[in-house]
């Protein structure tokens, strides 16, 4: 019996970490993008939390005596604000990224339009099932929109009215 000697390239497990080059195709050449490298920067600086909009609706719930968490990573959808003893979650979303209907925000990039779509498409789903989920935990949910956010008039409407259909502490 012979055995036959295996040579090692030190690439057995594949790993650009290990200096060899990487054979995973990237996000834009599998979907089949056009990737302009200006905007992938000027993407890449969108914050994901901690966003002025979220600073300014948590000033303003507070503002309301109401107390929260601000890291909800273990709720579905991980809420930006939640207070699990009262059972209640605060969206605050992102007009563009969500898909604001009637905000002008709320645009779809001319470049990998049908990417987009989809994209926003798939984003809209996934708050719509999110939000069903909470409900079901028993949950009231609100979501805050980053245009109501940034202007003071609206956003203390939007978060009286969120708690105002609060139900009565015994």
């Amino acid at each position: 019996m012979t055995l036959s000697k295996r040579i090692s390239t030190g690439c057995e497990n594949n790993s650009p970490r290990d200096g060899c080059p990487s054979t995973e195709r990237s996000t834009s050449d599998r979907l089949g993008l056009v990737v302009d490298p200006a905007t992938s920067r000027r993407l890449a600086t969108i914050r994901q939390r901690d966003t002025s909009a979220e600073r300014l609706v948590r000033q303003e719930v507070h503002r309301t005596g109401a107390r929260f968490r601000i890291r909800n990573r273990d709720l579905p959808g991980s809420p930006d604000l939640a207070n699990r003893r009262k059972r209640w979650a605060i969206f605050v979303n992102g007009c563009f990224w969500h898909a604001h209907g009637r905000c002008i925000r709320a645009t779809v990039p001319k470049r990998n339009r049908r990417f987009w779509i989809e994209k926003f498409r798939a984003n809209r789903e996934r708050d719509r099932r999110v939000i069903a989920k909470l409900k079901r935990l028993g949950f009231r949910v609100g979501v805050i929109w980053e245009c109501e956010a940034e202007d003071p008039r609206l956003l203390s409407k939007a978060v009286g009215r969120f708690f105002s259909r609060a139900p009565k502490e015994t």
